[in-house]
């Protein structure tokens, strides 16, 4: 069954296609915005853009370490640079021009990584972006966003291109469900409460949302009630709904499409317990690299399927009602 289909979302779309429309829709906004591009145009979405506004436009070619390099420059003379590739492209091959040329001055350079998750799981784990977060939200000044579906997508770019200070944010290759209606406004740093509930909250971000709204879809058959929560800004994360979430339903499952170690999860889990400490699940990827599958098979096998999801909650809500 596809994703987001129990809880009833519109079909899914492109999110690389978004991406590329919210790019546009901050270079028509903004005449300092530019794109960079590692020769993935096409791909990304940043082609709307060279489309439209091919002075500037840059294609850098296969050469990450160099376009943070000339992002940085280009943002220390007052332009809004994009870099665009792959999101582990972005993050293992430029590191640490991303940590001493951005990240270190606090410079206004948005990173766009298409392609993370697993979603390029036939093509194996070398080319997955599954510790992307992780690796941005590292580095001190860094703004993290991870839309969870076009509307989204197309909205968080814009809003990125608006905040003033260093942005990653994560597409994906797999076309997603709609969650959103167009009128939907998105702030950085407080996450959407996209159903109401009061027994469990299950917590997402990205691919891991419809998979929620699926999740609390068949709870919701159960009698148990699950809010579900789009933190779409993972850093900095929204404390006051977590603790709202804590506080009035007692029982909190995240689920992401990323490493467990150093995940948002775990630092959902910190604010819980230094804030209001209650039962709680973290769904992600394993201590493991995922398979060469098609991104179906690697939920599977990672447990991070809407019945892997409910049945965490379930677990969760006998717990809180035993206590």
């Amino acid at each position: 069954m596809p994703i987001g289909a129990r809880a009833g979302l519109k079909p899914a779309d492109q999110l690389r296609n978004y991406a590329g429309q919210g790019m546009l829709e901050a270079a028509q906004l903004n005449p300092k915005v530019v794109v960079l591009d590692g020769d993935l145009g096409n791909s990304t979405g940043a082609h709307e853009v060279k489309k439209a506004f091919p002075d500037r436009f840059f294609n850098i070619g296969i050469a990450e370490a160099n376009m943070v390099g000339i992002g940085a420059g280009l943002a220390s003379c007052g332009y809004i640079p994009i870099l665009t590739s792959l999101g582990s492209f972005l993050w293992y091959n430029a590191y640490d021009q991303a940590r001493l040329s951005v990240a270190l001055a606090g410079l206004n350079v948005k990173f766009l990584g298409s392609h993370s998750g697993f979603s390029t799981g036939r093509e194996g784990p070398s080319s997955m972006g599954t510790e992307d977060i992780v690796l941005a939200s590292a580095l001190a000044p860094m703004t993290v966003l991870v839309p969870c579906d076009p509307v989204s997508m197309r909205k968080l770019v814009v809003a990125a291109c608006a905040h003033v200070g260093p942005v990653y944010i994560r597409s994906s290759r797999e076309p997603l469900p709609h969650v959103y209606a167009e009128d939907v406004q998105f702030e950085i740093g407080r996450a959407n409460v996209v159903r109401q509930g009061t027994d469990v909250t299950l917590i997402g971000c990205g691919l891991m949302v419809p998979v929620a709204l699926d999740a609390a879809a068949i709870l919701a058959e159960e009698g148990i009630q699950a809010r579900v929560l789009d933190m779409h800004t993972v850093k900095p994360l929204d404390v006051a709904a977590i603790m709202a979430a804590a506080r009035e339903t007692g029982a909190i499952v995240t689920g992401e499409e990323q490493v467990r170690t150093g995940g948002v999860g775990s630092n959902i889990a910190r604010v819980v317990a230094e804030t209001y400490p209650v039962p709680m699940r973290v769904l992600a990827i394993p201590d493991v690299f995922p398979d060469t599958a098609s991104p179906a098979e690697i939920m599977q096998d990672c447990g991070l399927t809407a019945e892997d999801m409910a049945g965490a909650a379930r677990e969760l809500v006998a717990v809180k009602c035993a206590a």
